[in-house]
């Protein structure tokens, strides 16, 4: 049976910038192979509060893969919501995900990533 959520920490061993974003492009690279669907993407926010490095390339990297179909859309954790259509259209795609914890806290320090739907 697939696995329907994978969650990744970018922040885990302190890595620079440029090593957590070699490791969100390994580990979608992975996830699609494996038809993971969602990647819970745990990037912090910085420790002032006020957007950490890693945060901002991935945010800066994602409509990247997006553009070349690596994956089909993303949520900043801030919007994830039920009154944002892409968090409805989540929801629909993997129901699983309604257990999630941050749904609904507007949680700056992680981005959800649809790699593929319920057809493929």
């Amino acid at each position: 049976m697939e696995q329907q959520i994978r969650q990744i920490n970018l922040e885990d061993g302190m890595p620079t910038v440029r090593q957590a974003l070699a490791r969100l492009q390994l580990e979608v690279r992975l996830a699609r192979r494996q038809g993971v669907w969602v990647l819970k993407i745990i990037h912090g926010f910085g420790s002032t509060g006020n957007g950490g490095k890693i945060r901002v390339a991935v945010r800066r990297e994602l409509p990247v893969l997006q553009r070349r179909g690596q994956i089909r859309f993303f949520i900043p954790g801030e919007k994830l919501t039920i009154f944002e259509e892409d968090t409805r259209r989540l929801l629909q795609i993997c129901p699983a995900f309604r257990r999630d914890h941050d749904i609904d806290r507007h949680n700056n320090g992680i981005t959800v990533v649809v790699l593929k739907d319920r057809k493929g």
